[in-house]
Formats: C-alpha cells, sequence, structure tokens
C-alpha cells in the first residue's frame, strides 16, 4: 500500500473576468484544487489529469511540482490544455464557459491507498468519465472513494441524465460531498436533506451537504448533524467547495477512517465524529472564501484559526 492519495480530475487554466475586463489566468480545475489543497495539508498526493505539452499545461505542470503535488504518468497527452473562462458577478461568484478534452490514460496494477477523490467535469465528460469509473471500480476494493458531483450542467442534456449519473458514481462511492445549488438542479422537488438520505442508502458511509452561508450538513448510518458556517467576510467562493472537500478527506485521514482495510470503521462513524469532520471542513471553506481564488488553507493556517475559535 502506498501512502498517496489519488486524486483523478481536470486541470485547467482559469481565465477570469469581470464586466468584460480580463483580470488574468489562474491554475484551476476542481480536482486539481483538491490534490493542492492535501499537498498544502502536508497529505501525499498524486495527481491523475489530462493536459497538453504546451505553456499552459506546463504551467499547471510547475504549479503541481511547486506544490508538492506529483504528477501521475500518462497526464500529458492531451492535444491543447484546457481552459474555464470565470465572468465573477458582483458578489465574486463565477460563471464557467469550458473548452477542453478530457481522456484517462491507461494506468498500471493499483496499489492500495487511503483515498481515491474524483468529481466535477471528470465524471461528465466522455471519453474520460468512462475511464473514471472503471478506475473507482478497480480501486474500490483496497481504496476509500471519495466523490464531490460539483455539477456543471453544460456537461449534460437534462437534470434527469446527470442524476442518473450521479447516482451511478455516489453508488460506487465511501465518502460523498454536494452543494445544496447542485442538489436543487439535480432534483428540485426534493430537498438536499432528502436527496443526501436517498444517496446514503445506495452505498456510500456517508453524505456531506454544503449550504453556503447557512452552514453544512451530513447523514451517515448513526444520524444527522448539522452546523452553521463560520462567520467570514467573503471576498469570493472560488474554490470554497473544493476547500470544503479537502477539510473532509483531512478530517477523515487525522481519524484514521480511510483506506479499504478501514471501510467498516467509516461506515461506522458516530454523529460526534461526524460532526467534527464537518468543523474541519467548514473551516477550511471559510478561510478560502475571506481570500480572492482558490486560495485554500495550508495546515499552519487551519491550525491557527482553530486555536482561535477554542480561545
Amino acid at each position: 500500500m502506498t501512502d498517496k492519495a489519488l486524486v483523478v480530475g481536470e486541470a485547467l487554466i482559469d481565465v477570469v473576468s469581470h464586466d468584460g475586463q480580463p483580470l488574468g489566468e489562474h491554475v484551476g480545475g476542481s480536482p486539481l484544487n483538491v490534490a493542492f489543497g492535501l499537498a498544502l495539508l502536508d497529505r501525499p498526493v498524486e495527481f491523475l489529469t489530462w493536459i497538453g505539452d504546451d505553456p499552459r499545461g506546463r504551467r499547471i505542470a510547475d504549479y503541481l511540482h511547486d506544490s508538492g503535488v506529483a504528477l501521475a504518468p500518462g497526464s500529458q497527452g492531451a492535444s491543447r490544455t484546457g481552459t474555464a473562462h470565470a465572468e465573477l458577478d458582483e458578489k465574486g461568484s463565477a460563471q464557467y464557459t469550458f473548452d477542453l478534452e478530457w481522456v484517462v490514460s491507461p494506468q498500471s496494477a493499483p496499489t492500495a491507498r487511503p483515498v481515491l477523490h474524483t468529481g466535477s467535469i471528470a465524471t461528465a465528460l466522455q471519453p474520460g468519465a468512462d475511464g473514471v469509473e472503471t478506475l473507482i471500480e478497480t480501486y474500490a476494493p483496497t481504496t476509500t472513494i471519495t466523490f464531490d458531483p460539483n455539477i456543471r450542467p453544460e456537461f449534460f442534456a437534462n437534470p434527469e441524465e446527470a442524476l442518473a449519473n450521479v447516482e451511478s458514481i455516489v453508488a460506487k462511492s465511501d465518502v460523498v460531498k454536494a452543494s445544496d445549488e447542485d442538489m436543487r438542479w439535480l432534483a428540485p422537488n426534493t430537498s438536499p436533506e432528502d436527496l443526501a438520505a436517498r444517496w446514503l442508502a445506495l452505498g456510500p458511509a456517508m453524505v456531506a451537504v454544503t449550504l453556503g452561508a447557512d452552514g453544512s450538513y451530513a447523514v451517515c448510518a448513526d444520524g444527522s448533524e448539522r452546523i452553521p458556517a463560520y462567520p467570514t467576510e467573503v471576498v469570493d467562493t472560488v474554490g470554497a467547495g473544493d476547500a470544503f472537500m479537502t477539510g473532509l478527506v483531512d478530517a477523515l485521514w487525522s481519524a484514521e477512517l480511510l483506506g479499504g482495510h478501514r471501510r467498516e470503521h467509516l461506515r461506522r462513524i458516530t454523529t460526534d465524529q461526524l460532526r467534527q469532520v464537518l468543523k474541519v471542513a467548514a473551516l477550511s471553506a471559510a478561510l478560502t472564501v475571506a481570500r480572492p481564488g482558490a486560495a485554500l488553507p495550508d495546515r499552519a493556517m487551519r491550525d491557527r484559526a482553530a486555536a482561535r475559535l477554542v480561545d
């Protein structure tokens, strides 16, 4: 078994603008943010993606290297590196337009890992989405599977198609996190809490829901927990969900609940443990929205913030 987490998904260059005026280009992509965030927390992590050997692709590769993230073999075969054009509104929320291709390079025989995380475009865009599902099925016997749908509606014909796609992966996952906005788009006649319960019944050990300014909620076999959001002045929401997901994985890692050999322990997670995990994830998100861009916290920053809360 290796101690490296495996994150699978898209890496992009975010081309950011406001009122049609360019503000700059930044390395981005939801799975990339999770890989980067785990490395900031001193977790060993490998990232399997699909970028080109072009200036933007080399910028991403350098960014990952400098962050301590290992780029998995076979990640640099794309004809071009994808982009996400992000238009910010007055509240700092982003609307995205994507231009990318997504392929999963065949991997050698898998080694057991603490966790495989995926989601977002990686589980929606073909032909790579099928490759991701194959990876999940291959790693699942030995590895905790975590999943954040992070829905991009433009990659689906309609919400019904998206829901079927998401629930296929939910059923193969151990930990699922989704935003209430995504859940309401997927199932507009079902509350996020009811949809979380439905997803829990499909097989995961826990399902967490981010509720924006209203905090977060999670459910497991032992029950459910809800916590308020930490007070903070929001600069923008870029990377907030990825920070929450990263905090979730890190907290479960610290609780020694990751890895295929710990699956039954994860399934028996208590509501007290669930609440502590939610607090870590929520604090990670709060620290991220207080700074511009996907500025996920490192461990020292988060520890200092946690100590202030205790004081």
